[in-house]
């Protein structure tokens, strides 16, 4: 068997895919397994255990797609798959595959797409993670789910441009929107009580949250003069894997870096405002990992979902700078 897996387009729902693309490895042992991907996440596939080949889907997701299709159903024309599961529920998914001549594509019912496809399951109900949500499909096609857990290594010969021991990571970006953010401030308050517990700080993240991450150096930079560097917009995925790796703890939003850290074995700290941690709680690595620890306010409107929250905020501002570094310093201590 020849078969392709289609990832999902964001980050963090690719690395909650992991459980089920672990599911379809053990039950196809034999097959040569591919994942296609998008640019923005494809890197991450190349550090999972049993992917073989990592594709990566020229075209573009979301309304993009309605342009830049044919560049993807090249792609995948070209390897000669055999079998595609499509764990995105979209209909341009669905199309590009069967566009490609793929003659088994099996997804999720959704989206007007069920008659592109060759076998079909319907909507999971009753999912509470999203991890659980793609591994309802795989079980929907007989394949065996195993535990939840994702795992990500670190390439070898990838070196971790932090030298200060130890460190915590903090992550303050969230590309779904500012409703996801804790506010700069008190993660600028965090790093200043991190750095009085003897941790030195590091930020990560996109080159979008690098105006986040340098206003949070300044304001910690007064209090705390050399404790904070800042790594936004400067390291690839592989490099980010092994600063997460490296991390006594890792503090973040509901957001790629969050799921990322936890696959690669570090202990999480997350902060969840407008989102559902039931639904997009870190997954660990394996057994023997150190359980996520949320913070969360219990306020009427929460979780909205939306990008952009309408009101004060109230969900964010009131998770404190103090209960997130007691919260950390207790996993630290733990280390």
């Amino acid at each position: 068997m020849n078969l392709v897996v289609l990832s999902p387009n964001w980050l963090g729902d690719a690395v909650m895919a992991l459980p089920a693309i672990a599911d379809i490895r053990r039950h196809f042992a034999q097959a040569r397994l591919t994942v296609a991907a998008r640019g923005s996440v494809a890197s991450l596939f190349t550090m999972v255990p049993g992917v073989e080949v990592v594709l990566t889907l020229p075209g573009r997701g979301g309304l993009a797609a309605l342009r830049t299709w044919r560049q993807d159903v090249t792609a995948l024309a070209a390897d000669g798959f055999d079998t595609a599961v499509l764990l995105p529920n979209s209909w341009a998914s669905a199309y590009i595959v069967h566009r490609a001549g793929i003659a088994e594509r099996w997804g999720l019912a959704t989206d007007l797409r069920a008659r592109l496809l060759t076998r079909s399951a319907p909507k999971p109900r009753g999912a509470a993670h999203q991890a659980g949500y793609y591994q309802a499909l795989v079980a929907a096609l007989g394949i065996e789910n195993g535990p939840a857990y994702a795992r990500v290594q670190v390439p070898q010969g990838t070196e971790n441009p932090i030298t200060a021991r130890p460190y915590v990571v903090l992550a303050p970006g969230a590309a779904y929107g500012s409703a996801k953010q804790w506010p700069p401030a008190r993660f600028a308050e965090l790093a200043v009580r991190l750095a009085k517990n003897g941790q030195a700080v590091v930020l990560v993240g996109s080159r979008a949250d690098a105006a986040t991450c340098q206003a949070i150096t300044r304001e910690t930079g007064a209090a705390s003069p050399e404790s904070v560097t800042d790594l936004s917009g400067r390291t690839s995925l592989a490099e980010l894997t092994a600063v997460l790796a490296g991390a006594s703890a890792v503090v973040s939003n509901d957001s790629g870096a969050m799921h990322l850290a936890g696959a690669v074995g570090a202990p999480v700290v997350a902060v969840f405002g407008a989102t559902n941690e039931h639904r997009t709680a870190p997954l660990v690595n394996g057994p023997d990992a150190v359980p996520p620890r949320i913070l969360a306010t219990d306020v009427w409107c929460r979780p909205c979902m939306l990008r952009e929250c309408p009101i004060d905020h109230r969900c964010m501002t009131g998770v404190t700078a103090e209960a997130v570094a007691s919260a950390t310093m207790a996993i630290v201590q733990r280390s």
